[in-house]
C-alpha cells in the first residue's frame, strides 16, 4: 500500500518558518552581573528610542507596539524582533506590565558630581537615602522631570538598576533627568555644602515646616526610605531637617509623594509664590 506523501517537517515550537525564541536562555544572559539594562513599558521604550544618547543593542515589539515606534525606529536605524506578548511574558514574568515593548540598552553616561553641581543654577538637586524600591525611585524620576530638578543623586548600593521597573514607573523620565550614583552620601552632602549647596533634609519628626522655609540656591533635597526615613548620620549631615505640612490623623507618606511635594514647592518658592 503507498504511503500517503507526509507533511514538510516544522520543528517543535516555530512558527510559521520563525524560529523560537529561547527566551529562557535569554533570561539567564540578562540576570549576568554586567547585563545591560531591560527597558519596557511604551513610554520608557518610546523615549529611550528617542534618546540619541542612549545606546541600543536589542528591540524586541509586538506588532501594534511597532506600529507605534515605527518612526523612531526607522530614525535610529534599528529592527525589531517581532514577538507575541506571552513571549515577553516569559521573558519579564507574567506580572510585568510589559505593553508589548521591549529594548536591552546601555546604561546612560553618568555626569560627575561636579557637573551636576555647575549645571543645578537654581534648580534643585534630589538626594536619595538608600530608596531601594524602584517603584519610588521611577516615581520621583517622573516629579523631578515635571517639576524641573537638576538631577538625581543616590548611592551606588542599597538602590536599584536604572532600567526595568525604574524606566517603566519614570515614564520616559529616566532619558531626561541626570542621575549620578555615589559611594559615600554623607561625603557627597559635605561635597556640596561645599561648593555652596544648602543641605535640606525631609524629615516627618522636623520642626520646621517645608513651605515656610527658606529655598536657597543652590539646595539639594535629601529624602530617605519608607519606614526608615533619613539615616542619622544623614540627618547630622543636612544643614537643616524639614517636613511637609499635614492635615489628619494620618501623617505617613510615601516617599515618592512627599518628593512630589517638596518638588513642587520648589516651584512656587522660584517663582516667588510661596507664602512665609
Amino acid at each position: 500500500m503507498p504511503k500517503r506523501p507526509g507533511k514538510p517537517f516544522k520543528p517543535r515550537g516555530s512558527s510559521g518558518g520563525r524560529p523560537r525564541i529561547d527566551w529562557a536562555e535569554r533570561r539567564r544572559e540578562a540576570e549576568e552581573a554586567n547585563a545591560p539594562p531591560q527597558i519596557f513599558g511604551i513610554h520608557a521604550v518610546e523615549a529611550a528610542l528617542g534618546n540619541e544618547a542612549r545606546k541600543i543593542r536589542e528591540v524586541y515589539l509586538t506588532e501594534n507596539a511597532e506600529n507605534r515606534l515605527r518612526d523612531l525606529l526607522q530614525r535610529r536605524g534599528l529592527t525589531a524582533e517581532r514577538v507575541t506578548p506571552r513571549d515577553l511574558d516569559h521573558r519579564l514574568g507574567a506580572d510585568t506590565v510589559h505593553q508589548g515593548a521591549l529594548i536591552v540598552a546601555d546604561d546612560l553616561a553618568e555626569p560627575s558630581l561636579k557637573e551636576l553641581a555647575r549645571a543645578a543654577a537654581e534648580k534643585p538637586v534630589v538626594v536619595l537615602d538608600q530608596v531601594t524600591d524602584p517603584h519610588n525611585v521611577g516615581a520621583i524620576l517622573r516629579s523631578a522631570a515635571v517639576f524641573g530638578a537638576a538631577g538625581l543623586v543616590m548611592t551606588r548600593r542599597h538602590s536599584p538598576p536604572l532600567g526595568g521597573v525604574v524606566a517603566k514607573a519614570a515614564s520616559g523620565a529616566l532619558e531626561l533627568v541626570p542621575v549620578v550614583r555615589v559611594q559615600n552620601l554623607a561625603r557627597t552632602l559635605d561635597e556640596l555644602k561645599r561648593v555652596g549647596f544648602t543641605v535640606i533634609g525631609l524629615d516627618g519628626e522636623a520642626t520646621d515646616a517645608l513651605e515656610t522655609t527658606d529655598w536657597p540656591s543652590p539646595v539639594a533635597l535629601v529624602m530617605g526610605a519608607e519606614g526608615k526615613g533619613l539615616r542619622d548620620l544623614t540627618k547630622q549631615t543636612c544643614d537643616r531637617l524639614a517636613r511637609v505640612t499635614t492635615d489628619g490623623d494620618f501623617h505617613s507618606l510615601n516617599v515618592s509623594n512627599a518628593a512630589a511635594i517638596a518638588l513642587h514647592c520648589g516651584v512656587l518658592s522660584r517663582r516667588g509664590m510661596l507664602k512665609s
